[in-house]
């Protein structure tokens, strides 16, 4: 048996981490795999492009139909918390129905009608807010019903390129579309006097690429027949046990957890550095941009790297969100620029290279279980750092970055013992 092929079906029956130094990927259905894995990236090109050109104005949107800041934070923020935490009900379902593919077309397909649906809403009177909180919480739910079970899918495919290789590709193209809706949008609302409907509008057209896309991927995926929903290809039929998540998965859920409660957000970033007079509040969006551009980088240095050395790459995450705050809050334009720099790296190699090991340590038909706890976790991360980001910011900079090197040097050691328990487990697998 090939070294790549016993790579998978290690991470398939024993759930155990697999990424090693100088392994060979599968070389049957390769070519196969690359085009789930580009699919995929294309496909969340285009529906990036249009949620993330959404997201851009929902503030402004939701004002302009009436809403105060609380009901725009209430409305925003709800989203998110359904994006992550229902992910616990989808990524479970997906495993027991084996229905994935359907499920990660349906997510896909409420995103690509709510969304355009929005610019309809100012001429709705005063039914305009409230139909547009339900769009809003729509698409989001359609993000919480696609993100476990493509996940999965995309795991799948990768494992046969490379783990971490194949999860940078399709990060980096997601990053472009996500860097490029809302300049799409910005274009049009300025092209258009400051309307936001044109804005919204114009994203029917991703939106339609995006669905044709999908639908021609699932029809080249060629699933045997006795996986008809479930599979990418020959060969890889899902089982029908019920392996438990390990303990290992768990732990590095935990750390990564703390890892996003240190990570600030760029919303705080922004804010800071507009308030401190080091950019004006037309070049944010820019930084941005730049980070974004940063993140689809560095997702496909790590996932190479992931590859080749290991997981230990994923130690310099740590390091990374710990040099942040005194980067982005603590000097000028260029201690800023850098700052941003590293907060996009980080990031992208949180949405990628991460994702390679959570598909890497569990049962591979209990992944999309497993991303969906994950996203849970990682959700409550972010919502008790965000919080506590901003009370210290108020308080000062430098309690702000020492409680954040605090929170990563115990993510690093959470991180460590986790490596050093999977690397064991390799050892003796018994």
């Amino acid at each position: 048996m090939s070294a790549g092929a016993s790579r998978v079906d290690d991470a398939a029956d024993a759930g155990q981490l697999t990424a090693a130094a100088g392994r060979t990927p599968v070389a049957a259905g390769t070519t196969q795999a690359w085009r789930v894995v580009v699919g995929f990236g294309v496909v969340s090109l285009a529906a990036d492009m249009v949620y993330e050109g959404a997201r851009s104005i929902y503030g402004p949107l939701l004002a302009s139909l009436g809403a105060s800041a609380v009901v725009v934070g209430l409305v925003t923020g709800a989203g998110e918390a359904a994006a992550l935490l229902l992910r616990l009900v989808f990524g479970p379902l997906a495993d027991r129905t084996r229905r994935y593919w359907t499920l990660t077309i349906v997510g896909y397909a409420l995103t690509a009608v709510c969304v355009p649906l929005l610019a309809v809403t100012p001429i709705l009177g005063g039914a305009g807010l409230a139909v547009a909180a339900v769009l809003i919480l729509a698409e989001r739910l359609g993000k919480a019903i696609r993100s476990p079970a493509k996940s999965a899918l995309l795991a799948d495919a990768a494992g046969r390129v490379g783990m971490g290789r194949g999860l940078g590709v399709h990060k980096a193209l997601d990053q472009i579309g996500a860097f490029a809706g809302p300049l799409l949008v910005a274009a049009v609302v300025a092209v258009t006097a400051g309307a936001l409907w044109p804005g919204l509008a114009v994203l029917t057209v991703p939106a339609v690429v995006a669905m044709l896309l999908l639908t021609r991927l699932r029809v080249r995926a060629r699933a045997s027949p006795e996986e008809r929903d479930t599979g990418i290809g020959p060969g890889v039929a899902a089982k029908t046990g019920r392996a438990s998540l390990p303990g290992r998965f768990h732990w590095f859920s935990a750390a990564m957890a703390v890892c996003t409660a240190g990570l600030v957000t760029f919303g705080l970033i922004g804010f800071h550095l507009v308030r401190a007079g080091v950019v004006a509040t037309a070049a944010v969006p820019l930084m941005y941009a730049m980070a974004m551009a940063t993140g689809g980088l560095a997702a496909l240095l790590t996932g190479v790297l992931y590859d080749r050395v290991g997981p230990w790459v994923l130690v310099v995450l740590p390091a990374m969100i710990a040099v942040v705050p005194p980067l982005a809050f603590g000097g000028g334009l260029p201690a800023a620029v850098v700052g941003v720099v590293v907060w996009g790296a980080a990031v992208g190699l949180q949405d990628s290279t991460v994702k390679a090991m959570v598909a890497d340590l569990v049962p591979r038909e209990r992944r999309a279980t497993a991303y969906g706890i994950f996203a849970a976790v990682q959700g409550v991360g972010a919502l008790a750092g965000g919080a506590a980001a901003g009370l210290l910011y108020d308080r000062s900079v430098p309690s702000l970055t020492v409680a954040v090197a605090v929170a990563q040097a115990v993510a690093l050691l959470m991180l460590l013992g986790v490596l050093a328990r999977t690397r064991q487990h390799r050892r003796d697998p018994a």
